[in-house]
């Protein structure tokens, strides 16, 4: 069960309000930036901070394993040599 179950309607121009009580549980303010998203049928509303952590969590494991912009380099040094390697080959 929702921690903060309300109801509420939708307006003109589609705007929702979102209820008091829930933008004091979540630390909401006027101007604060919120991603929408659907999920199976629902509208799910996550601050930007929020998504910003779980995302920062999602990808802890790899945090410092793996540099993407060194693996980056690497393939392209890779494909750089491998097609110098078939240049030299029609030259001879």
């Amino acid at each position: 069960m929702p921690q903060h179950a309300n109801r509420i309607r939708v307006g003109q121009q589609g705007r929702l309000v979102i209820p008091a009580s829930v933008r004091k549980a979540l630390h909401l303010k006027a101007g604060d930036t919120l991603n929408v998203a659907i999920d199976s049928g629902r509208i799910v509303l996550e601050s930007q901070n929020e998504a910003w952590e779980r995302l920062q969590q999602r990808f802890a494991a790899v945090k410092g394993k793996i540099s993407m912009v060194d693996e980056l380099i690497a393939e392209r040094r890779a494909e750089a040599a491998r097609e110098e390697a078939e240049m030299r080959k029609y030259l001879k």
